[in-house]
């Protein structure tokens, strides 16, 4: 049975683990452990309620101030929000505050993203900014004042619009500082450079460099910061009382607000939007845990009261958590198509997101090395979408002794002929070219989607063909024959008929994918695009100068040496020969009716358009469509912005399709897309 003591020690420990991430910024769980190990405290709170002491967590809404800066009282108290984890959480939240108010959510609703960054307070008075500091433990900050002035998107005076906004004498906004995942990855990539530990999230990274002794420091580091509500003001001018307007009103004096936010009129609208943020978490460019769901009435919501610490007016719906901590029990070495050896680590089995993940990627051994991960480390993992999970960092506060640290391998885990280095390369690589595992991954990617394409031909069954003999490279697959195939195990008749044909079928696929399915390195299904739209055949790239690839956008020297390198192989001419005698070589036809290059970058219809592509489209695959906008002249952009010249979009799209309409970004739905450019396009692919 739970005793008092037990309640005690639960306190402590949540409490050591709000210290470190809030004021050390050295955290040794992950998010998702440590909302359980409160919600655990507070159902033992809610059992036993004379128990609860001032020092709880639940009593507090953050860590205190840690000293190093000097601390400020906040106006009023910075709160923090009650936690939702499902549509039906918010369901029963909204009843209760009917309950209170029955009118309280006439005005609607308003879904924000919770930023995972670091709140801060800013005091502005008669136009000028004052005051910056961090929210503390919700009643006292530390005063930060000289690094929020060092962030460029912090306005010094308000406003900044050339509209009229009343300003009140005095006023007091709260925000969140954050880093955007691009530059959070630049950043820890130069930190380890530079021999320091990496952080090992971005909201430790915005709050370390917020945190900064020297406001140089600050400066020098990419923080952005958004806002999002009035904390305080002195009353003097009227400011809007709906979250909506509000929003708005703080976008007029010149602060950054959210351009993900959105407005239902029924709770309906908001339960129904909540899975369309999966999306957007996944094409937003800051880190998000989660959607904070407020009513929109600022006066019936402040009426309704606090439970506990927590305003009823809002709530925190949290996402299902990315990341988790795990013990490394070994690490793996694959071999890809190109030669290159791939760690992945080897797990105790971890759940993120109703996952069970048993492997993550390590990405390369430079990567090992610089981040001292050992085995038996326990690590820090993390998911994103549908991607392979991947290792963050190793936490050695939790050695015990027993970790070895981990020496690479000299020689080819499938071969064992020693493996070499390149300049310029990172990792380590295996260059003998009748490599068994290679040659599984070079067919692999021939036959793949953006490739090839040839249906039904998967690893399993390229493994069984290497394995057999009957393919020394991927133009033999061309010589397979029916009886070959039926005599390996699994293969009928049929299986093996309708393998043969969709090899046949591969025959007819533009240079572009032939290109691409060559596994030239560094060479991918954009480049190939642009190699097949500049030379028309293969034959003509093979003779390609330095000089002639370096001048196509995306190609430089690296690359062009590739290029060149690979024609420069008998072994792979000697498969270039193959594929011509089994039909592939196919051509781009370069000139129109009147003798002009009509493939030359300047005369294609997307000459020097950038395209951004959202929403699942029904007749187009997302690689395909890629491939159609640089085979008209156009880059594939992955985000929205002025410099975008326009989007297309299909079902269920998101944040890109809202920011392009809101900049004045031109946007075309997919058939209208279709129907522009008809005469120039191939094919369309598969709908994903």
């Amino acid at each position: 049975m739970l005793s008092i003591l037990d309640y005690i020690q639960r306190i402590q420990t949540l409490n050591q683990h709000n210290y470190r991430y809030h004021v050390l910024e050295q955290p040794i769980i992950t998010d998702a452990e440590f909302d359980r190990l409160l919600n655990e405290l507070r159902q033992i709170e809610a059992a036993h309620p004379d128990w609860i002491r001032a020092d709880s967590p639940t009593q507090r809404v953050g860590a205190p101030a840690s000293g190093r800066f000097p601390a400020v009282a906040h106006p009023k108290p910075v709160l923090s929000l009650a936690n939702a984890f499902s549509a039906q959480d918010v369901a029963a939240w909204a009843e209760r505050i009917r309950k209170i108010d029955p009118d309280a959510d006439s005005a609607g609703y308003v879904m924000e993203p919770k930023i995972d960054g670091l709140t801060v307070v800013l005091t502005y008075r008669s136009g000028a900014l004052t005051g910056g500091t961090t929210r503390g433990d919700g009643l006292v900050g530390e005063d930060i004042t000289a690094n929020i002035r060092a962030i460029r998107s912090v306005p010094l005076r308000i406003p900044l619009s050339n509209e009229s906004v009343p300003v009140p004498e005095t006023i007091v906004v709260r925000g969140e500082v954050y880093i955007e995942n691009q530059d959070f990855e630049r950043l820890n990539d130069e930190i380890v450079r530079n021999g320091e530990k990496p952080y090992l999230n971005p909201r430790n990274t915005a709050s370390g460099s917020l945190r900064q002794l020297n406001p140089a420091v600050t400066a020098a580091r990419p923080l952005k910061i958004l806002i999002y509500q009035v904390l305080d003001d002195s009353h003097d001018v009227p400011i809007p009382m709906q979250q909506t307007e509000r929003t708005d009103y703080l976008r007029k004096l010149g602060f950054p607000t959210f351009d993900e936010a959105r407005y239902f009129p029924t709770l309906d609208g908001v339960l129904n939007d909540i899975p369309n943020w999966t999306q957007i978490r996944e094409t937003i460019r800051y880190e998000i845990d989660g959607i904070v769901i407020k009513v929109n009435d600022l006066v019936a919501a402040d009426a309704l009261g606090f439970a506990g610490k927590d305003p009823r007016g809002a709530i925190a719906l949290k996402f299902p958590a990315r990341e988790a901590m795990t013990r490394l029990l070994d690490i793996s070495v694959a071999v890809g198509r190109t030669g290159i050896l791939t760690p992945t680590a080897m797990m105790e089995p971890a759940e993120i997101g109703g996952a069970t993940i048993r492997q993550a990627s390590l990405h390369n051994f430079d990567f090992i090395r610089d981040r001292d991960i050992r085995i038996g480390d326990q690590l820090l993992i993390k998911r994103a979408g549908d991607v392979i999970p991947y290792v963050v960092a190793s936490i050695p506060e939790r050695r015990d002794g027993s970790q070895l640290p981990y020496v690479p391998p000299a020689k080819c885990p499938s071969c064992g002929e020693p493996v070499e280095s390149f300049p310029g390369e990172i990792g380590l690589f295996c260059i003998n070219s009748r490599c068994p595992a290679q040659l599984i991954r070079v067919v692999e990617y021939f036959a793949s989607r953006t490739a090839m394409d040839i249906e039904g031909l998967g690893i399993r069954i390229v493994e069984q063909i290497c394995e057999s003999g009957m393919v020394a490279d991927y133009a033999d697959l061309y010589a397979l024959t029916r009886d070959q195939l039926l005599t390996l195990p699994g293969f009928g008749e049929k299986k093996a008929d309708n393998l043969i044909a969709a090899i046949e079928a591969s025959k007819s696929r533009p240079l572009a994918r032939v290109i691409n399915a060559l596994g030239i390195r560094n060479v991918g299904e954009v480049i190939a695009a642009s190699l097949a739209n500049r030379f028309g055949s293969i034959a003509a790239l093979r003779e390609a100068t330095d000089a002639e690839l370096t001048a196509i956008d995306g190609v430089g020297e690296t690359l062009a040496e590739s290029i060149i390198e690979w024609f420069r192989s008998p072994r792979n001419l000697e498969i270039v020969g193959k594929l011509r005698q089994a039909g592939i070589d196919p051509t781009v036809e370069r000139r129109d009716a009147e003798g002009a290059d009509k493939n030359a970058p300047e005369n294609l219809p997307l000459a020097g358009q950038t395209v951004v592509v959202t929403g699942t489209l029904k007749r187009f695959t997302r690689e395909s469509i890629h491939e159609q906008i640089v085979r008209l002249g156009g880059k594939a952009g992955d985000s929205v912005s002025r410099k975008t010249s326009f989007v297309i979009y299909g079902e269920k799209a998101g944040s890109k399709l809202e920011k392009a309409r809101k900049l004045g970004v031109p946007v075309h739905a997919e058939d209208e897309f279709l129907n522009t450019y008809a005469q120039f396009l191939e094919s369309p692919g598969e709908p994903e």
